[in-house]
């Protein structure tokens, strides 16, 4: 009793102290981290039958209550939620009070004290409130009763939310929360701040009264004032007041500078104010010009966007404001300015973090190939663009996707939005733009002559498992630019959508091969297509060739900003000794650094950066240029290598006595010992079966073989030269591979080989067998530390690198970066394995590392689109690589980078030292 006492006391004294102000109380927990515990009881499924305790807000399927489905799922489970929960609260005199649910799924009845608070809401996705005013005991409990369906009885409502491609969840999965205003209040205020300085403010107030003023002062977010403020008698016979004003040369919003001002609005009488508010808000003019292009406060804006779900492994849909600022901070790690809320408005916190960070979004009704039917969608765009209609990083309306669109929606947009903002239809040319969904390169060629739309694609690029995403963006995004009225586009999607199955014990569940779409996983690890999308994204655009002779230090670079000028940006120069192959660390030594003067490049043009690299820089290994932008965060760290593989290669020396080769050899086996080591061949073959060293056996065997080309020996020869074994091996067939093995007392062995093949190839080069099972790690000096694919090279820098053994398989299990896959520009690559480490050297620039075979996706497409070819050998190395695929297109419609290998029957050459130590 003491305790309700002075529950009652406080909120009396909080009310009285700010009775101006609109007072939140929660019923509820704020996030999926601070939650309320109320009474639940479900109907079927998992802890059905009994009332018991459930977090507040959270998916009940993820407290382990009722069932669990997809959206493609034909059979769905409806089992009921029942909530209930008391709350006291105290001198409500003169107050009005709103329950205010921020999401629930799906079919929601409130009732409070006995009686239904209003209509029962329908709609998954949306902010809804009731005023309870009259229903509530002042300074008593009151009881809080929540019935919620987990799918709609209006069909619609299912088909538009319970049927996409999507998880589909359960519950009151935002939070519940008290609105406590006086009788006269502001209930919301929508502003129209221009790029000019012009501000528009529609105030909806309630029960205003003749002589009432409504009065506005915009200020810094730190609350100096802005100007003065201004005021307007109270509009007493419409359903709003509009105040006018204007500001000289504001701080403007854009993605690249997200500057903020706040509005204070305020009812007022003779007596003083009777009720204030607080919005945020931007000053920004976003235009969609036909013929021409998407503009933000006059500049052409090139979408660089990301389809996002709002989604957590162990909490479903249920967030929190650090997921939120995790997932805005890497789309701007990755150069993103743009995010499309897939496939429904998202938590407001979500926009709020877009707003201060800075990423342009489409804020978009739910309608997966399925509509609301115009009753019931007119009531959600009101409420998504009534809670959402502040933001200044909204730039679009999207009414559904993919054909879910009710097209008697589409104006009832801008009766909310003063800001008129572009209602599209994702996945069709409408309202002059072109969003198709899933091109491919020819379509991205021929969008590019045709058609006067913007053209900004809202999905491309489906980054199932290690596919799309990034792979093949380079091609894309270099014609994509070419588009007279390019807009830009939106990566299908941000993360991966596997839920961790409370029903079978903590499992990751993507619904087989429909949810594991992300560049990132489910908690957010990093995959290679992130890094590849942050250097083809980058503003501070520079294409690395290699460095040549006759290298000055002078880089070309563009700047692809909107805004910002590159010299608001810092470049940094570091030229590295990198640690060989027998050294423990892998860390690079800097031996030089150096600061770039500023650049004054606006957005747009094309220049010249000057390192001034010291004389001497050629006697280092690598070169890295960092550039920061004006937040002093990295855009991109771009890296060469300095000097040629041979010059590494050629260096390694055996630390032995010298001692003679020697030869012996049966019917069956030809051995050659140098150096304490044997190298065992088979004759009839030609292929090395293993090397014997004095304390065991390394199991290299079964080549070289021409990966993928079926060839006969035709030819086996040995003999001894100048004191050096000379082992050749001749092949023939589809193609020709010519193998000369050098033993040389002191030095690693030296096979040299030559190859010729004609047509087209997922790979080329040679490959050996190694088991997998003695495998336990890599270490290589190339790039890293991701795989990469002949159409996804970018992203990955210049250095010394170390894996241990894995066997993740990208969007299903998460161990990154994965172990096996093509690694770029290899020099040398120490296999550690459990007989013996030994390193491979190559002499050639453009060497790519096979390691192994990718695990098969455990629920790989027929299509195999993504699941490029390998060769049959475990340990390649090879002068080219296979392209990979998206979800719906092969790779060979990807585009040049793309397309296999073309082998023209000219002879390739290559030269590899292998080290195996004593």
């Amino acid at each position: 009793m003491k305790k309700i006492i002075l529950q009652l006391l406080l909120t009396s004294i909080y009310f009285g102290a700010f009775s101006q102000e609109t007072v939140i109380k929660y019923l509820s927990g704020t996030d999926k981290d601070h939650t309320v515990s109320w009474d639940f009881y479900c109907t079927a499924g998992r802890k059905s039958g009994i009332w018991t305790k459930i977090p507040v807000p959270s998916q009940w399927e993820q407290q382990g209550f009722g069932a669990y489905n997809y959206g493609h799922d034909k059979i769905k489970n409806n089992e009921q939620g029942l909530y209930k929960h008391e709350f006291l609260l105290a001198n409500l005199t003169g107050k009005k009070v709103y329950i205010v649910f921020e999401g629930s799924m799906t079919d929601t009845k409130v009732m409070i004290n006995g009686k239904q608070a209003g209509p029962v809401h329908q709609g998954s996705f949306y902010f809804f409130k009731y005023d309870i005013t009259d229903l509530l005991k002042s300074d008593s409990k009151n009881l809080l009763e929540v019935t919620v369906d987990k799918t709609s009885a209006n069909q619609s409502v299912n088909k538009a939310e319970r049927s996409g491609d999507f998880w589909v969840f359960g519950g009151i999965y935002r939070p519940v929360y008290l609105e406590i205003v006086p009788q006269v209040f502001i209930e919301r205020v929508a502003v129209n701040a221009k790029a000019d300085g012009s501000f528009q403010l529609d105030v909806y107030a309630q029960n205003l009264k003749d002589g009432d003023l409504v009065e506005a002062q915009v200020q810094k977010l730190n609350g100096q004032n802005v100007g003065k403020p201004f005021s307007v008698k109270a509009n007493t016979a419409g359903d709003h007041t509009e105040l006018k004003s204007g500001f000289d040369k504001p701080l403007l919003w854009s993605a690249e500078f997200p500057n903020l001002y706040q509005v204070v609005v305020a009812v007022k009488n003779e007596k003083g104010i009777v009720h204030r508010t607080k919005q945020k808000f931007g000053f920004r003019t976003a235009e969609l010009r036909t013929n021409d292009g998407l503009y933000v406060n006059g500049a052409r804006v090139i979408l660089k966007g990301v389809n996002r779900h709002s989604f957590w492994p162990e909490t479903g849909r249920t967030l929190s404001h650090g997921v939120h600022l995790m997932d805005v901070s890497l789309m701007k790690e990755m150069n993103m300015n743009a995010v499309r809320m897939s496939h429904y408005p998202p938590d407001r916190d979500f926009l709020d973090v877009c707003d201060s960070l800075g990423l342009y979004v489409i804020d978009e009704l739910t309608g997966w190939q399925g509509n609301y039917d115009t009753e019931t969608g007119r009531k959600l765009v009101k409420e998504l663009v009534v809670r959402d209609v502040n933001h200044p990083s909204i730039l679009f309306w999207a009414n559904g996707n993919e054909g879910g669109f009710n097209r008697d929606l589409d104006k009832d947009y801008v009766l909310y939005d003063p800001q008129s903002r572009t209602v599209i239809h994702p996945w069709e040319k409408f309202n002059g733009t072109d969003t198709k969904h899933y091109p491919n390169f020819k379509d991205i060629v021929k969008a590019t002559t045709s058609g006067q739309e913007v053209y900004f694609p809202t999905e491309f690029m489906h980054a199932l498992y290690d596919g799309g995403a990034a792979a093949a963006l380079d091609d894309f995004w270099t014609e994509m630019l070419k588009h007279p009225h390019a807009g830009g586009g939106f990566i299908w999607a941000f993360s991966d959508e596997s839920v961790i199955r409370t029903d079978k014990n903590g499992a990751y569940d993507g619904d087989g091969n429909h949810a594991p779409d992300g560049i990132v996983g489910a908690h957010r690890e990093k995959e290679g297509s992130f890094y590849a999308i942050k250097e083809i994204w980058s503003p501070v655009y520079i294409n690395p060739q290699p460095i040549a002779a006759g290298f000055n230090g002078k880089i070309a670079v563009e700047n692809r900003y909107s805004f910002t000028n590159l010299n608001q940006c810092t470049f940094k120069w570091k030229l590295v000794k990198l640690p060989s192959a027998k050294d423990k660390t892998t860390a690079a030594v800097a031996k030089a650094t150096g600061l770039l003067k500023p650049v004054d490049l606006k957005p747009g043009e094309k220049g010249i950066l000057n390192l001034g690299l010291p004389a001497s820089w050629t006697k280092n290994d690598a070169l890295y240029l960092t550039a920061y932008g004006p937040d002093k965060k990295e855009i991109f760290t771009w890296s060469w290598a300095i000097g040629q593989p041979v010059a590494i290669a050629g260096k390694v020396k055996i630390s032995t006595g010298k001692t003679a080769v020697k030869m012996t050899e049966t019917a069956d086996v030809l051995s050659i010992k140098c150096d304490g080591l044997t190298y065992n061949f088979d004759k009839k073959t030609g292929y090395i079966q293993n090397v014997v060293k004095p304390r065991g056996t390394i199991s290299l065997s079964g080549g070289p073989v021409l990966a993928g080309i079926q060839t006969e020996l035709k030819q086996f020869e040995h003999k001894m030269v100048n004191g050096q074994y000379i082992v050749e091996a001749d092949y023939q067939g589809a193609g020709s591979l010519l193998v000369t093995w050098t033993f040389t007392s002191g030095q690693p062995a030296k096979l040299e080989y030559q190859y010729a093949q004609q047509g087209d190839a997922s790979f080329v080069g040679i490959t050996f067998d190694y088991p997998e099972e003695k495998i336990t790690g890599m270490k290589w000096l190339g790039r890293g530390p991701y795989r990469v694919w002949k159409n996804r090279l970018k992203g990955q820098q210049f250095g010394v690198w170390h894996k241990a053994y894995n066997n993740a398989i990208t969007g299903e299990s998460w161990g990154y970066p994965e172990f096996k896959g093509y690694h770029a520009e290899v020099n040398w690559v120490t296999i550690e394995n459990k007989e013996a480490p030994f390193t491979v050297y190559s002499a050639d620039k453009n060497t790519y590392l096979q390691m192994l075979r990718p695990a098969r996706e455990m629920a790989a497409l027929a299509n195999n689109n993504v699941e490029p070819a390998f060769p049959e050998g475990s340990i390649g190395f090879l002068s080219g690589i296979s392209p990979i695929g998206t979800k719906f297109q092969s790779a060979k419609v990807m585009g040049p980078q793309s397309e296999l290998n073309h082998a023209n029957g000219e002879k390739v050459s290559g030269t590899l030292w292998f080290d195996f130590g004593l």
